[in-house]
């Protein structure tokens, strides 16, 4: 199968049947071989009525619904976990992205040579509540990331296949799938100016409660990719560096009292900073031990992503 399209939506029934016929119609000009994944988070509208529609129309068509909401990530999640295509597109459902764009970014990924391309509305057509946090956003997303892209949160993007068998989404981490995507060694990512239309049915389902849900995300990514398989060399070495400040301050401190004979050590501010000091940076080098003692017996302690193997590999054939 060429493309799988992964379309995670909530409450979008009016724009569906439009969806639908605009993909099937690009596809049928392109003589794609596809399918349709369309993930109903919960909505609690008639979306998942036109879905199981649409899929008794068409073989192509496949639906999945949440028994709640749980999020968009966990929804392209799912979408992935299903996907049989061998570039997988994803789109929103509001019909602001344009199937349009698929042929193309199909050709990025199978004859560009990239592993993933992302979407950059260059030209947004959203009201400036959404538009000015996103692009706070994204500044702060390339500097953690080292990542160039200018819209990390745009709903189109291509994938090859083997990059979505090899990521898991969660939480609000569907907005830093490059950068899930470059930490799984992934790092051949592209960008492509998409064409961006205004909302043509229902409402945003975007919120300020999300931005700073994304910000808390991307801290935690930052942390996970560069110290997730070794947590001692964070917090080792902040626990050591503290443990010595506050000895080299309690070193200090008993020198003035048994050479100089001039105050009590316990009268003094500094001690009490530096004992601080010691107990924190003893707890924070415990973290670090237990933290690596985790890692080193979790079950995916040695699960590696191969990209090719060559000759006799001891492996025998099924």
């Amino acid at each position: 199968m060429d493309i799988s399209v992964v379309i995670p939506l909530y409450n979008e029934e009016a724009s569906l049947p439009e969806l639908f016929d605009w993909i099937d119609k690009v596809m049928k000009e392109n003589k794609f071989d596809y399918e349709v994944w369309f993930v109903d988070d919960g909505s609690r509208d008639r979306s998942w009525d036109v879905i199981r529609k649409l899929a008794a129309g068409n073989t192509r068509v496949h639906g999945i619904r949440f028994r709640r909401n749980y999020g968009k990530a966990a929804a392209l999640n799912e979408g992935f976990r299903h996907a049989q295509g061998d570039v997988v597109i994803t789109m929103d459902a509001d019909l602001q992205d344009s199937p349009g764009e698929i042929p193309e970014l199909y050709g990025m990924i199978r004859h560009g040579g990239y592993d993933m391309v992302s979407g950059w509305k260059k030209d947004r057509k959203d009201p400036l509540s959404k538009t000015i946090p996103t692009k706070l956003f994204n500044r702060a997303t390339r500097c953690v990331s080292g990542i160039k892209l200018h819209d990390f949160n745009c709903g189109l993007k291509a994938y090859d296949q083997s990059v979505v068998k090899s990521i898991e989404v969660y939480g609000e981490m569907h907005r830093y799938i490059p950068v899930l995507a470059k930490r799984a060694g992934f790092r051949n990512i592209g960008e492509k100016v998409v064409n961006h239309s205004p909302r043509k049915y229902g409402k945003t389902k975007y919120g300020l409660d999300r931005f700073f849900k994304g910000f808390l995300d991307l801290i935690s990514i930052a942390f996970v990719s560069r110290f997730g398989q070794r947590p001692m060399h964070l917090f080792g070495l902040l626990g050591t560096i503290l443990f010595l400040g506050g000895f080299a301050i309690a070193a200090y401190l008993a020198y003035g009292k048994f050479f100089m004979m001039e105050y009590r050590m316990t009268e003094r501010p500094l001690f009490f900073f530096g004992l601080l000091a010691m107990i924190m940076g003893t707890q924070l080098f415990i973290a670090g031990f237990l933290g690596e003692m985790i890692s080193r017996n979790a079950p995916d302690r040695n699960k590696y992503n191969i990209r090719e193997k060559t000759g006799n590999t001891g492996i025998p054939k099924e």
